[in-house]
């Protein structure tokens, strides 16, 4: 029996779920981080510049820990300017704690109201994901959380995002990611989803821009394609 008239002019919403970035992204979090390293650093005595730190945003731990170590020099430990670095950090959480970008509530209510689950992706700990949703009162938004320390491999691999994927019942394809990083972006990519680039610290690169879905200013951007990538309310 054929669809009624109607129901055959309706399209069929492009993905089923999305999966979010946090730092950078849902909240304003990767330049306090970055000014806490580069803080630490020059203390330390360490040559670390911006531009060295920049490398690592978006990567996984173990490729952070590398690259880092390595700008640092053989006289200073990447663990030692983490730790210093997690002090102020969870010491400026408790002041004051990271502000909710642009746009954040009002996509994820939409799609919300559109019955679309929604996790995080993060390369930062699981549990420090945690409280910081919790502290920026986005916890009770998302269905799922994913951090950094569950995979073996960090982005930009697509570890993060399958993990993501599998715990929210979803199949990759049916997947729509945001993220701030190219990175992050490329490791959403190579676990065969789709992705929307919100830059932050790094504007992504032209071959970068070309594989992804869109690239916005910001996620208050975004609403305006939430009907067509995700279907009517």
């Amino acid at each position: 029996m054929p669809l009624p008239r109607h129901l055959e002019l309706m399209p069929l919403p492009r993905f089923r779920a999305a999966i979010f970035d946090m730092d950078g992204l849902l909240i304003d979090s990767e330049r306090p981080i970055r000014d806490a390293w580069l803080q630490v650093a020059r203390e330390l005595g360490a040559p670390l510049e911006e531009c060295d730190y920049l490398q690592v945003v978006g990567r996984g731990e173990a490729d952070s820990r590398r690259l880092l170590q390595e700008r640092l020099g053989p006289r200073v430990s990447y663990d030692t300017v983490r730790e210093r670095v997690g002090v102020m950090l969870a010491q400026r959480q408790l002041a004051q704690g990271f502000a909710v970008k642009a746009g954040v509530i009002g996509l994820l209510q939409q799609l919300r109201e559109r019955g679309v689950p929604c996790g995080v992706a993060s390369s930062t700990e699981r549990a420090e994901v945690e409280r910081r949703l919790q502290h920026a009162r986005l916890m009770r938004l998302f269905d799922h959380w994913s951090g950094g320390d569950e995979v073996t491999r960090g982005k930009p691999h697509p570890d993060l995002f399958l993990l993501a994927a599998q715990r929210m019942q979803q199949a990759p394809q049916d997947c729509l990611v945001f993220e701030d990083s190219e990175h992050g972006a490329r490791g959403a990519l190579a676990a065969g989803m789709s992705v929307v680039i919100v830059p932050d610290l790094k504007t992504p690169s032209d071959d970068a821009r070309a594989a992804c879905l869109a690239v916005l200013a910001s996620l208050c951007d975004a609403q305006a394609h939430i009907a067509d990538w995700f279907g009517p309310a």
